[in-house]
Parts: structure tokens; C-alpha cells; sequence
């Protein structure tokens, strides 16, 4: 190989890197209404389904976890694969979720055909929504692709159940990078959405060897989510909002509400009760500017998880389907 060869390699090679890197502007040219179309897009539906923004923040989280933020679990199973979103720890994921970025795509597909990736969609959907509803602004990097594999086999063990102990959440977070500080502060997202009762039943009804609830429940907020959800094995509908001071709004009563005895989940008792996450928990509780900034960089940080790009990924045409049929 010649002088020239190698210097027309290295080229090739600096500008696959180039292109390779995400940057907030990475449709300023391509797409240059991306940004409008998306903002449109998700205060329309958040209007109409105030729901949107918890849901699409959960939607969005449990994509990045598995296969790093790669729209992976937006995909439909069909005859010859099992996507994530059938994995039984997603099939809660709420549809207005989905269906946020089915309608963002849409409309860019008519605006920009085969440009913005749906990995981006959500990604900034995710960022637009938490803004809306109170949130801290923090930069969204853009230029990802879509994963090209969407495994429900792949989901267990990187996703939190409800049913694991705090340390075993947090060691999933730390097996990817994420510290406990930034642990405590993605938590911070149960501010805003709901669970279904059957995700906290056993803290409300039998509990341990008792008939009784959870002591560690304020005695009050026990009983009115007993009598809510005395009917939950009959209708999986029921739910409880997370937050029950300020549902709908992005804020620090999560934090708040913690020694107050009126975290909804077990894992949010956890969060007060474990001498790992508890001064975070009370850092939070008393100063909300402390964790806006912790929760915008823990976001730009999960944001840009296992991203794919150049060759490693595609643009679909639709968000739910592959390019082309893969096993």
C-alpha cells in the first residue's frame, strides 16, 4: 500500500468518525423543523392524555437499559421474533407513549422522508415532555440510529423489578456505568405517572405474616390505597399515582414524601430507608435546584447509553418494523 492509499484511509476513517458523533444540531440542515414538529407534537398529546410525559419517560428508560437508546423496544413481535416490548416487565409500557412517537415520526417522515431516527424521537420527546410538565432543560445529543435487534430474551436482568431489593437495582445501574447519586436521581422520576396496584399490592395486603399493611406506610395513605385497590385481581386497570401531593408536576415531593411514610413502591421506601441513597433522598427533599441539576445530567448521561451509529444501526421507515425482516 502506497503513501497515498494510506492517506486517503486515514480520511475515510476521520470522516466515518465525524459522522459518527452525536451533536444537538445533527438535523439543523437534514431536518431543520425536527425540533418544531417534536415540541407540536408532544404538547398536543400531553394536553389531551396528561399521562404522557410519566409514560414516555418510563418508555424511554426502559429502551435505553436494554441495548442502550437504540428505539429497541419500540419494535412488534412478529412470526419469527419476540421483541422486548413482549418481555412481561414491559407489556405495562403505556400505548400514549408509543404512540407519541408514532405520531412524531409521521409527521417528520412527511416533512423529512428517511432522516430522523425514532432512537432521536423519543430520546428528545422524552426531554420535551419532562420540560412541560416542570422539569429541568438538559441537552439532548442527536444522530443516533435504530437498533437492528429487539430481543425480549435480552430484557431480564437489566431492567429493576419491583420485586428486587435496592442494592440489587442499584448494581444494575452500576453495571452500566451509573453511580449511586445518579441512581437516587433517575429515581427522582417517580415525581410524575402511576403504578398498578398489583406492582405494590403486597406492601398493602398481607404484608409479611400479617393481614395489615406495610408499617413503614403512613397509616392513612395505607388504608385509602387499600380500599382503591381492594378490587386489583379483578381489574388490572387500577393504579395509584406515585406522587399524590403533586402528581403532574415535575418537582422534588418525591423526595418529600419519602419519610413522610408515603412512597408508593417498595423501592421507594428503599430509597429513605438504605443508608446508600438516603442522604441523596434528604439532599433532594430540602433543595429541588440540587436535583434538577442532578437529574439533567443523569439524563444526558443515560441519553447517550450504548448508542448506535453509522453502519451499527438504520433510520426505519416505521418505528415499530425493521427495514427489513430479521430473525
Amino acid at each position: 500500500m502506497d503513501f497515498h492509499h494510506v492517506i486517503l484511509l486515514l480520511l475515510l476513517s476521520s470522516i466515518s468518525l465525524s459522522e459518527a458523533k452525536l451533536n444537538p444540531n445533527y438535523y439543523k440542515k437534514s431536518c431543520p423543523d425536527f425540533e418544531r414538529i417534536v415540541r407540536e407534537t408532544i404538547t398536543d398529546k400531553q394536553m389531551s392524555t396528561p399521562t404522557t410525559a410519566a409514560g414516555t419517560l418510563r418508555l424511554f428508560v426502559h429502551d435505553c437499559l436494554v441495548e442502550g437508546c437504540d428505539a429497541s423496544v419500540l419494535v412488534s413481535s412478529n412470526s419469527f421474533n419476540q421483541a422486548e416490548r413482549d418481555q412481561d416487565i414491559n407489556l405495562s409500557l403505556p400505548g400514549d407513549a408509543f404512540e407519541v412517537v408514532t405520531r412524531a415520526k409521521t409527521a417528520l417522515e412527511l416533512s423529512c422522508p428517511k432522516t430522523v431516527s425514532c432512537a432521536d424521537i423519543l430520546a428528545q420527546a422524552t426531554r420535551d415532555l419532562i420540560t412541560m410538565v416542570g422539569g429541568p432543560f438538559y441537552t439532548v445529543q442527536l444522530g443516533r440510529k435504530d437498533g437492528l435487534v429487539s430481543k425480549a430474551s435480552r430484557v431480564e436482568g437489566n431492567l429493576p423489578r419491583t420485586t428486587m431489593t435496592i442494592d440489587q437495582s442499584i448494581k444494575i445501574f452500576e453495571s452500566k456505568g451509573f453511580t449511586v447519586q445518579e441512581f437516587a436521581a433517575l429515581m427522582g422520576g417517580h415525581t410524575i405517572g402511576f403504578s398498578h396496584c398489583k406492582e405494590f399490592s403486597d406492601r398493602i395486603f398481607n404484608y409479611g405474616r400479617t393481614s395489615g399493611p406495610d408499617p413503614a406506610l403512613n397509616p392513612k395513605f395505607a388504608a385509602g390505597l387499600r380500599q382503591m385497590c381492594s378490587n386489583y385481581t379483578r381489574d388490572g386497570g387500577m393504579a395509584a399515582f406515585n406522587d399524590i401531593m403533586t402528581p403532574g408536576k415535575f418537582d422534588n415531593m418525591y423526595y418529600q414524601n419519602l419519610p413522610r411514610g408515603l412512597g408508593l413502591l417498595a423501592i421507594d421506601h428503599a430509597m429513605y430507608a438504605s443508608p446508600r441513597t438516603r442522604p441523596f433522598v434528604e439532599l433532594y427533599a430540602k433543595d429541588q435546584s440540587a436535583f434538577f441539576m442532578a437529574f439533567a445530567r443523569a439524563m444526558e448521561k443515560l441519553s447517550v447509553y450504548g448508542v448506535k451509529t453509522g453502519r451499527k444501526g438504520e433510520i426505519r421507515s416505521r418505528c415499530d418494523a425493521f427495514n427489513s425482516i430479521r430473525t
